[in-house]
This record gives structure tokens, C-alpha cells and sequence, in this order.
């Protein structure tokens, strides 16, 4: 049998949803069997499937309730969580480096330096502000658990304030302006609907949910969901409005202050509370890794095998990834189903590599369709998108418990399908008993 520094070393850069499943498929079936020494290294303690950010921002989940423990999932599943942030890497030498970690200014642990014989980067992607002015210092992003708690914070201290001042409530002190009408804007719209309507049932009695808080959207394109089938964005556009939800489209942001939010047009929308979610680019810190080819926005391109452009040992997927789709002018497109797919399919990469096969499979991207749910007030969508030649729209309870199913498919994935339904199970117990005990 092998020893541990005899191993094929997979270091996996990145715990979001397409690192984190990497990480444990290959801890089962590799790291198990000590066929494979697998490491995750990732900047936080926990993991939150990022699609539900938006809940946590608006306040309608309980965060401490979805996350996961990287420790505590490697430990199950045969890998090795190292916790830091990467900042370097030399290709030569085949190393990664990982910034010293702080805690409240502490620093907790050092500089290390970890070796690997493959390397995979799922590091995500972080909202772009194109360099608007004022957009870094006056908006939230809610890329991170730590950013949608922020946001939610400051909502809190905003209808706390306006309950308790002497004054009335003025324009812009209670209105959300989100910049960006990509899926995360519109739920977030929604989500953000629901909640401030019950601030009366927590005791906020001098707020008039329908006069003093407002929610707007604003996007360049031309509708909502410009990355998606026209009938849906329609669908999604009419919701919205039915929410009393201002949408501000064709409107490109030139300018945020303390006070607002300006457009190319002239239009001036007040507001003391920001989100920006329009567009995408991956950290900044790609730019610089080691000479690695990159795009633009920072993404590292990759070929068809996911193997980055000047290094075979390098491989880049998920969010961070120019990955060229075939027969289209663009390249994948970054959605969560497009890094599943690819984990998918590194799991057969690195048993290939391991097995010394030259011969690698190549990623081919499947649009499984788009969901997008609106809260309690509806969901829409379309399914199975290019592999039907077309798309199937559909809404209501049958949209409802798809979008549910996603995340169920998410947690099947890192736990095991029969784990999930033990889980859901005792949920379902525990109501039941709860119930009970309200009835008598």
C-alpha cells in the first residue's frame, strides 16, 4: 500500500457548490481507498448553497440551519479541509500558497504552502461594479454569507430607526434599490416583499409597509432575466409588478451616492440601502497567478478538458472558468448547474490522470432549463432548455416543488441520498409533533 506522500495530491481551491461535491465524491471513491490524498481548501469555516443568499439577506431563513461544517464534511468523507485563502501559486515548483489566516485581527494560523500533483480552481465569482462611481462604497454585494447577514443588519437598523424617530419616515430612508435584474435581484425583490410586509407583526406599528418601504430594480437590458427565455423574463416582469415592485429597465447605473442612485437617463431613485448584483467576474487575485491565462473579467481559460490553457496540471471550473461551449459565440455559461456538470465530470478526470490515461473527457454543457422563484407568490420556469430544442415553461406548485428539488439535489450530492431522507423524515416528525402539541 501506498504512504500518504506517495499519492497522487489533488488540492481542490474553492468549497462552493462545484468544489465542495468534487471534494467529497472524491474523498468516497479515491480518498477512501488511499488512492489519492484529497485536500479543500477554502477562506471560510462553513458552506451555504450560495442560491439561497438571498434568504438570508431578506431574513426569511435561519442561516444557522443550512450550513455545513467543511471540517466535519471532510472528516465523513475521506478528504483534508485546510482553512485560508489562496494568494499565490508557482507552477515550477507545483505549489500552492495560502494567505495567513486572522480572526479579529489575530492571526490564528500562519502562511503555509501546500504541494499538489493536480490542481483544481472552483473559487466562484464575485459581483462586478464595472467601475461604476460610488458603486464599491455605497452597495452591498451578497456574494457571501458574511455580505447577505450585512445587508440584512442594516435593513433591520433602518426600520428600527424609522420606528423610533420623531420624524417622518423620508424619501429614500426605506426604499431597497437592487442593481441588477438577474436571477439573485429578482428573488431578492420578492423575498424582500414578503418580510418587510410582517415588520407590524414583530411590533414596527408606525411603519406603513405599502407608503414607506419601497423595492426597485434597475437593469440595462431591456427586461428582466436577459440571460433568459423571453416568455419567463415576461412572467417574472408581471409578478414583480403585482409586488409593487418599481422596475426600472433599460436604465444603466452612472452613479451612487449616500443619498441614491443615478442613470444614464437623468433619473435619480433615493435610497439609503444598495444591493448591486449585476454582472459577474472572478477574484481579482487570478490576474496575477503565476502567469495563467485569463480573461477580462479574470477568469482562467480553460480547453474543453477544464485543463487551463498553459498548464496541464492546472484545471479551473465553475465560475472562475472561460470554457468554451461549442457551436456558440460565447463561452459556458456561469450557473450552478454548469459547475455540478463539471464536478461531474472531474471525478472521471482525476481517476484517469491517476490511472496515467492521456485521454481526458471533455465538458459538454447541458441547459437543464431556469427556475426562479418569487417567495411565497410564485415560481416560473423553463425546463430542459437546449436538449429538448427548445424549452417547456411552466409555473405554479409543479415549478414550486422543482426549484425545492434543486436544493434537495445539492444535499443529495454531499451526503447521500438516503441521509437526505432520513433528514427529511425526522423534519416531518418533528412538525407533526409540534403541531400536536399546539393542538393541546
Amino acid at each position: 500500500m501506498k504512504t500518504q506522500t506517495d499519492l497522487h495530491r489533488v488540492v481542490i481551491v474553492g468549497g462552493g457548490a462545484g468544489g465542495l461535491v468534487l471534494a467529497t465524491r472524491l474523498g468516497k471513491s479515491l480518498g477512501r481507498k488511499k488512492k489519492a490524498h484529497i485536500t479543500l481548501i477554502d477562506c471560510t469555516r462553513t458552506h451555504v448553497w450560495k442560491p439561497l443568499l438571498h434568504e438570508i439577506a431578506a431574513g426569511s431563513m435561519n442561516p444557522d440551519k443550512h450550513e455545513l461544517e467543511y471540517i466535519a464534511q471532510a472528516h465523513w468523507n475521506h478528504f483534508h479541509f485546510r482553512l485560508g485563502r489562496m494568494d499565490g501559486l508557482d507552477r515550477a515548483k507545483q505549489e500552492v500558497y495560502v494567505a495567513p489566516y486572522f480572526d479579529d485581527g489575530v492571526e490564528v494560523i500562519p502562511r503555509r504552502t501546500f504541494k499538489y500533483d493536480t490542481l483544481l480552481i472552483a473559487v466562484g465569482s464575485t459581483t462586478n461594479d464595472f467601475g461604476i462611481a460610488g458603486a464599491r462604497e455605497h452597495c452591498i454585494a451578497l456574494d457571501t454569507q458574511n455580505q447577505a447577514e450585512y445587508f440584512h443588519k442594516q435593513l433591520t437598523n433602518a426600520l428600527l430607526k424609522a420606528q423610533t424617530q420623531a420624524e417622518p419616515v423620508q424619501a429614500g430612508q426605506l426604499e431597497v434599490v437592487i442593481v441588477g435584474a438577474g436571477a439573485t435581484g429578482v428573488e431578492l425583490a420578492a423575498e424582500l416583499h414578503n418580510t418587510t410586509r410582517e415588520v407590524a407583526a414583530y411590533g414596527l406599528d408606525k411603519i406603513d409597509p405599502d407608503k414607506d418601504i419601497k423595492i426597485s430594480i434597475i437593469e440595462a437590458s431591456d427586461r428582466v432575466l436577459p440571460a433568459l427565455p423571453p416568455k419567463l423574463s415576461l412572467a417574472v416582469d408581471v409578478e414583480l409588478r403585482k409586488l409593487r415592485v418599481h422596475v426600472y429597465a433599460g436604465e444603466r447605473v452612472t452613479e451612487v451616492t449616500s443619498k441614491g442612485v443615478h442613470t444614464h437617463s437623468g433619473r435619480f431613485i433615493p435610497s439609503a440601502l444598495v444591493v448591486w448584483a449585476a454582472g459577474i467576474k472572478a477574484p481579482d487575485f487570478l490576474r496575477n497567478l503565476d502567469g495563467l491565462e485569463v480573461n477580462r473579467i479574470n477568469q482562467l481559460v480553460v480547453k474543453r478538458t477544464l485543463q487551463t490553457t498553459l498548464d496541464e496540471n492546472i484545471f479551473a471550473f465553475g465560475d472562475c472558468a472561460a470554457c468554451p461551449w461549442p457551436g456558440h459565440d460565447e463561452n459556458v455559461p456561469p450557473r450552478a448547474q454548469s459547475a455540478h456538470q463539471q464536478a461531474s465530470m472531474l471525478v472521471d478526470t482525476i481517476k484517469a490522470r491517476i490511472a496515467g490515461k492521456e485521454k481526458l473527457p471533455e465538458y459538454t454543457y447541458r441547459d437543464y432549463g431556469s427556475l426562479v422563484n418569487l417567495g411565497r407568490y410564485s415560481t416560473v420556469g423553463s425546463l430542459m432548455g437546449a436538449i429538448a430544442g427548445g424549452s417547456m415553461y411552466i409555473e405554479g406548485l409543479f415549478a414550486r416543488l422543482m426549484y425545492q428539488s434543486l436544493y434537495q439535489m445539492h444535499l443529495m450530492a454531499l451526503h447521500g441520498f438516503w441521509a437526505v431522507m432520513l433528514q427529511g423524515m425526522a423534519r416531518l416528525i418533528t412538525r407533526r409533533t409540534e403541531a400536536r402539541v399546539k393542538l393541546h
